[in-house]
């Protein structure tokens, strides 16, 4: 097993990401196979249970309401919905049910009290749930610990150096913030990035200086390709070469050699050869099903049909962690206090969104 490092300078990590392919190919597949079975690929659904109208700026995202981007929104879904297609999902091969809504952070009330029921619901189906809702409080992960959460995700999305170029209505420190708030539970941690929205090496690397900085490491780290969308800011950004995956991909894997790695959004432009390089460089975890909360994705059975393939095998849930215990609503310790924290707003005027936004009206 790798002793893992939670000292890793941006040096480091650009010397590594800049080696000649076939040297650090070699080098991540190895750790990988000192930490992970190489042939078991962790399966996740991601499910949009509220879409857009979402209030943020974030330049990359259809569902921010302030872009044009022919988005369908609907409500919070409703749990026998979330239900019916965590049975499709885990009936498809996932083991894991994320769930992500368009907001800019959990507020206390109905409808977040209907997502702790989803959590309920999935968990006792025997899958690892994971949510993404935004920003949460102390208080509000341990709410979804008890229902039975197995994975928060909040992306740093890139170094917090460019993050100011990305985005303006929420800060870096507040997806950190976010991040120890979950610590304080017994919910394992996702939090990974996109490349592809104009950001350098420099950018890359300090993004995962970041993460492999956090003591644990993510548990998870989601490795997202910019899937540019039309009508947002950075709806002209060129698609991410396949080689700059895998660079990135053999990277993160090498720097944090216990993490989970997800090949996530972007994949429909990858051939299946530029795929298997990235499970040979480290990548462990994929989103199947045929969307990403808005965006295109591989068909689930285009998906197995690879692994068949590759003789890749859908990894178990609760593999890694045991299955969290599900607290009723009736049996909770932890009420909903009707916080209002104080998440930050930058402000700060980012040219591109200020021109999409003008568009979108």
């Amino acid at each position: 097993m790798s002793i893992t490092k939670h000292n890793w300078t941006k040096e480091e990590i650009i010397a590594i990401y800049n080696k000649p392919m076939m040297d650090l190919l070699y080098e991540a597949a190895t750790i990988h196979r000192e930490n992970h079975d190489p042939n078991v690929v962790q399966v996740s659904t991601l499910l949009s249970i509220k879409t857009g109208g979402c209030s943020e700026d974030c330049g990359y995202c259809p569902q921010a309401a302030r872009y044009n981007t022919d988005i369908e929104g609907n409500d919070l879904m409703s749990v026998s919905q979330v239900k019916a297609q965590a049975l499709n999902a885990k009936s498809g091969g996932s083991s894991r049910v994320c769930m992500g809504a368009a907001w800019r952070n959990v507020k206390d009330g109905p409808e977040f009290d209907q997502v702790l029921e989803m959590v309920r619901t999935i968990n006792k189906m025997d899958m690892e749930v994971c949510c993404t809702l935004g920003m949460i409080t102390e208080n509000q992960a341990q709410r979804l610990a008890e229902a039975g959460l197995y994975a928060y995700n909040h992306n740093l999305d890139t170094s917090e150096e460019y993050y100011k170029e990305v985005i303006s209505t929420r800060g870096f420190e507040d997806r950190l913030q976010t991040i120890e708030n979950v610590r304080k539970t017994n919910v394992t941690v996702c939090s990974g990035g996109i490349i592809g929205m104009g950001e350098s090496v420099e950018d890359r690397a300090g993004m995962l200086v970041a993460l492999s900085t956090l003591n644990p490491q993510p548990e998870s780290v989601p490795i997202n390709a910019l899937v540019a969308v039309e009508g947002t800011p950075l709806e002209e950004q060129k698609p991410v070469e396949i080689w700059e995956m895998i660079r990135m991909v053999a990277t993160t894997r090498i720097i944090m050699p216990e993490t989970q790695v997800r090949l996530s959004a972007g994949r429909m432009d990858m051939s299946r050869e530029g795929q298997a390089m990235c499970f040979f460089a480290g990548a462990n975890s994929i989103f199947a099903g045929s969307k990403l909360l808005t965006t295109p994705n591989p068909d689930v059975n285009e998906d197995m049909k690879m692994f068949e393939m590759l003789g890749l095998i859908p990894q178990k849930p609760f593999t890694k962690v045991v299955q969290p215990q599900t607290v009723e609503a009736a049996d909770s310790k932890f009420e909903a206090l009707g916080e209002k924290p104080k998440w930050s707003r930058p402000g700060h005027a980012i040219e591109r969104n200020l021109e999409a936004s003008v568009k979108g009206k």
